[in-house]
């Protein structure tokens, strides 16, 4: 069965769990057996299409792979007004060097790609790519994880230090003043957040020369695939549980707890500690239409079957309370879920759930791409050329106000 078919079929069972979930004469007695195979039955077709995913990902010829890189491609070769029967010259020039390297591009191809070779030895080429594919790069890693999906992004040409200036203004209110009476002063409280940036590698991917001279073969596909995929799967890792110590701050390392998990909950979560997770997070966020739920999948797992104290489950339920739309089928006390499988397991102490208005973590990129070509002895001898990718970015929670709280299990 094709993946396009399996998600079909997800698709399916998730809108007859949210209609089974909505129903007003739910039965627990009579519908909670089937609410729960409903459940299971999901969570079985996803692990299959994570399964397909997954070997996609590792297989070069599958004509399935509809990765980000792939949409990466197809972008970059329709920009600027590129007709369908035409390719991006940028594009062209960078296969070429792909193929061939820095001796056989023209003056022309050199200023195309942006060269910058005289940083490095001539065995260690590389260029600087232009901004517009960058951008497509970094847009393509939101396709990683999840982090890039709802954080605020934040471009700037370099990498100096910067301070994000963050205040607290949930508590504070006017005040009733006489008639010709003074109004008193109130100057809000700022706090400076850093958010530096960090130069990260794709590592080394190594090309054999037979595949490099294989007119048939997608070089610069498989070069951003391979790109793409790395990058963003480190920043993705960092963005959310990041230490903050010569990585980025995660998002669930900078959030406050919400609610810790009663003894007895090391590794499940129930529904009172959604609740208490829910409100521990002020109205006037919890009514901003970033706000949702970012948990493991098999954290999600867990959640689906929860029950409320009336026996009626909470997945894909409307509460009836403020939130984001309701009756999607990934949505908890009426707020969509983001699946992010870098968020932490539940565990003995594991920030394991985030709550709250997700766009208040930032990602700064520096908008420089730097792409490498090794043809040094190393890779020669192997009939190889290597290709290494870097750029820099960073990113923390830049909130002062408790815009995301995070659900802690118990340490037993």
């Amino acid at each position: 069965m094709s993946i396009q078919m399996l998600r079909q079929q997800r698709d399916a069972k998730a809108k007859e769990l949210s209609t089974l979930a909505n129903k007003a004469d739910y039965n627990p007695a009579t519908d909670n057996p089937v609410f729960d195979a409903l459940a299971d039955e999901i969570s079985a077709l996803e692990d299959r299409i994570k399964r397909i995913e997954q070997a996609n990902a590792l297989s070069f010829e599958n004509n399935d792979i509809d990765d980000a890189a792939e949409k990466l491609r197809r972008q970059l070769r329709n920009t600027r007004g590129i007709g369908d029967n035409s390719r991006n010259a940028a594009i062209e020039a960078f296969t070429k060097w792909c193929r061939v390297g820095e001796a056989g591009l023209t003056a022309e191809e050199r200023a195309l790609i942006r060269n910058d070779l005289s940083v490095g030895t001539n065995s260690a080429g590389g260029f600087t790519v232009q901004t517009d594919v960058a951008s497509f790069i970094i847009d393509a890693l939101k396709d990683f994880g999840g982090m890039r999906r709802v954080a605020t992004p934040l471009r700037t040409t370099g990498s100096n230090p910067l301070l994000m200036p963050a205040s607290d203004g949930t508590a504070e209110e006017g005040a009733i003043v006489a008639e010709n009476a003074t109004a008193g002063d109130l100057d809000p409280t700022f706090t400076q957040i850093p958010l530096p940036v960090f130069k990260y590698s794709s590592l080394v991917v190594p090309i054999s020369i037979e595949l490099l001279m294989d007119s048939q073969i997608d070089v610069e596909g498989f070069v951003t695939r391979r790109l793409v995929t790395r990058l963003g799967r480190i920043q993705n890792r960092h963005f959310t549980v990041g230490t903050g110590t010569g990585q980025p701050t995660g998002l669930f390392t900078a959030a406050a707890i919400g609610r810790t998990g009663a003894t007895g909950t090391a590794t499940s979560v129930t529904y009172d500690d959604l609740v208490d997770l829910e409100h521990s997070v002020d109205i006037e966020y919890r009514r901003r239409p970033d706000t949702a739920w970012m948990m493991n999948d098999l954290t999600m797992r867990q959640v689906r079957k929860i029950k409320d104290t009336a026996g009626l489950p909470i997945f894909a339920r409307d509460p009836g309370g403020a939130g984001a739309p309701t009756g999607a089928p990934n949505t908890i006390l009426g707020y969509r879920v983001e699946i992010n499988n870098h968020a932490p397991e539940m565990a003995a102490n594991a920030r394991s759930i985030a709550f709250g208005a997700l766009a208040e973590y930032t990602i700064r990129d520096v908008l420089d791409v730097l792409l490498q070509r090794y043809d040094d002895s190393a890779y020669a001898k192997k009939g190889q050329v290597g290709f290494n990718g870097w750029m820099r970015s960073g990113g923390n929670l830049i909130d002062n106000g408790g815009a995301v709280k995070v659900f802690r299990n118990s340490a037993s």
